[in-house]
C-alpha cells in the first residue's frame, strides 16, 4: 500500500508541476505579445500564436493525464479535490494562452503599423508587465500552495484593473484624436490584458480553495 500511494503522490506532483509549467508559458507568451504589439514586430506576433497550438495541446494533455488518474486511482476526499481543482486551473490557464494569442493577433492585423499610437507605450507596457508578474507569481502560487501569496495575486489584479480603466478613460476622452478603428483595437487590448489577469486571480483562488477548503 505505502508503495501505492508513493506512486499516486508522484502522480499529483507531476500534475502539480504541469501546471507550474503552463503558468511559465503563459506568462512568457504575454510577455513576447506585449512586445510584438509595442514593436510592431510580426515576426513575434506570429510566435505567440504558433506557441497557443502548443500550449493548447500542452493543457489538453494534462487534462486527459488528470481524467486518467482520477479513473485509475478513483481518490477521494482532498486527493480528489486537488485533481478536479487542477483541471479547472487548467483552463483558466489555457485562456490566459488564448488573450496573449488575441493581442498577437492584433499586431499582426496592423503590420507594418503599430496598433498603440506613441503617447499610450508606457500604458501598455505597464499592463504587459502586470500581467507577466501576475502569471510569474501564480505559478509560485501553485507550486508552494502559499495562501497568503495567492491573495496577494487579487491585490495585484487590482493594479491592472485600474490601468484598465485609465485606457477605457482616454478612449472616450473627446480630445481623442485616432479614430474610432484605433479606439477598437485598443479597446480590444486592454480587454485581452484584464481578462489575463482575471484568469490568473481564478487560479489562485482555486489554489487558497484546495489550501484551505474556503473560497476567498
Amino acid at each position: 500500500m505505502a508503495l501505492i500511494r508513493s506512486v499516486f503522490q508522484d502522480e499529483l506532483d507531476g500534475v502539480s508541476q504541469s501546471l507550474v509549467d503552463l503558468t511559465s508559458m503563459v506568462s512568457t507568451s504575454i510577455s513576447k505579445a506585449t512586445t510584438a504589439i509595442l514593436s510592431a514586430d510580426l515576426k513575434l506576433a506570429e510566435e505567440v500564436i504558433a506557441t497557443d497550438d502548443h500550449i493548447d495541446t500542452f493543457q489538453h494533455e494534462l487534462d486527459a493525464r488528470i481524467i486518467d488518474i482520477i479513473a485509475r486511482q478513483q481518490p477521494v476526499a482532498s486527493d480528489l479535490r486537488a485533481l478536479v481543482t487542477a483541471l479547472r486551473m487548467s483552463a483558466d490557464l489555457e485562456r490566459m494562452g488564448d488573450m496573449s494569442h488575441h493581442v498577437a493577433k492584433i499586431a499582426r492585423l496592423r503590420h507594418p503599423g503599430g496598433a498603440v499610437p506613441a503617447e499610450l507605450h508606457p500604458m501598455f507596457q505597464a499592463m504587459g508587465n502586470s500581467a507577466e508578474k501576475i502569471a510569474t507569481k501564480t505559478g509560485v502560487v501553485i507550486a508552494t500552495r502559499d495562501t497568503a501569496m495567492s491573495l496577494e495575486v487579487e491585490r495585484d489584479d487590482d493594479e491592472m484593473d485600474k490601468l484598465h480603466r485609465q485606457l477605457i478613460g482616454t478612449l472616450v476622452d473627446p480630445s481623442w484624436t485616432h479614430g474610432v478603428e484605433s479606439a477598437i483595437d485598443l479597446t480590444l487590448l486592454g480587454r485581452y490584458y484584464e481578462r489575463f489577469a482575471d484568469h490568473a486571480v481564478s487560479v489562485s483562488r482555486r489554489v487558497y480553495y484546495l489550501v484551505t477548503g474556503t473560497y476567498a
